[in-house]
């Protein structure tokens, strides 16, 4: 079943809600929040580190805006908005494969205003939207 969860991003006081997917890797994922770390910016790609190091089953080049995808190249999760650097034809393409493990839920834009560096928390909801973390 599907998981809903939260990212914030306490420095500029933008929450974010999200789908995880129905996937073993996107269910690894909801196990280990909640989960802290600094973003690293890429074009129109957040992505930050987690504790979890797994093999991806479904790899994917191209992704769609607002997807949340797991890298396995640095054991990264990343939040897609818009295009990256290596991008083409209106394509988003992160930098290597990546499994799509998600969905943002919330209008996606605003997270053009989140810089390299700053803080995220993710955290699980139950149904009712009461943060577990």
């Amino acid at each position: 079943m599907p998981e809903k969860i939260e990212f914030s991003f306490p420095e500029r006081g933008i929450t974010i809600e999200a789908e995880l997917s129905d996937s073993s890797l996107a269910e690894e994922i909801f196990r280990i929040l909640p989960v802290e770390a600094r973003v690293s910016r890429w074009g129109k790609e957040i992505y930050f580190a987690i504790p979890l190091k797994a093999p991806i089953v479904s790899p994917q080049e191209v992704v769609e805006e607002g997807d949340i995808a797991y890298w396995p190249d640095g054991a990264c999760l990343c939040l897609f908005f818009g295009p990256t650097p290596v991008s083409k034809n209106g394509e988003i393409r992160p930098a290597s494969a990546v499994e799509v493990v998600g969905k943002i839920l919330s209008p996606w834009a605003i997270l053009d205003e989140i810089p390299s560096g700053d803080i995220v928390k993710i955290t699980q909801f139950d149904r009712k939207g009461v943060d577990k973390g």
